[in-house]
């Protein structure tokens, strides 16, 4: 079972996230590397995921059109005591 680590960046709809995974990748030619991004639509049961929040998603059956993942929970938000 695959998972993937990702940033809430919409909740609006009901009982679905999107979320977006950032990775680096190295361009073949150049060496150089560069910034890519997916979008991942998440089942959310009981819309407990806020955007901006950091979750794990973990891969499932299709629920629908485009959901192919579900989260577990969010992960605790990390405070700083400065």
């Amino acid at each position: 079972m695959k998972s993937i680590k990702g940033i809430v960046t919409s909740s609006k709809m009901k009982d679905t996230i999107v979320v977006t995974v950032h990775e680096y990748k190295l361009h073949k030619k150049y060496k150089k590397k560069y910034r890519s991004s997916n979008k991942f639509y998440a089942h959310d049961e009981g819309n407990k995921c806020k955007e901006g929040d950091t979750v794990t998603i973990y891969e499932t059956r299709p629920l629908s059109k485009l959901k192919r993942w579900t989260t577990v929970k969010p992960e605790p938000k990390k405070t700083t005591n400065a």
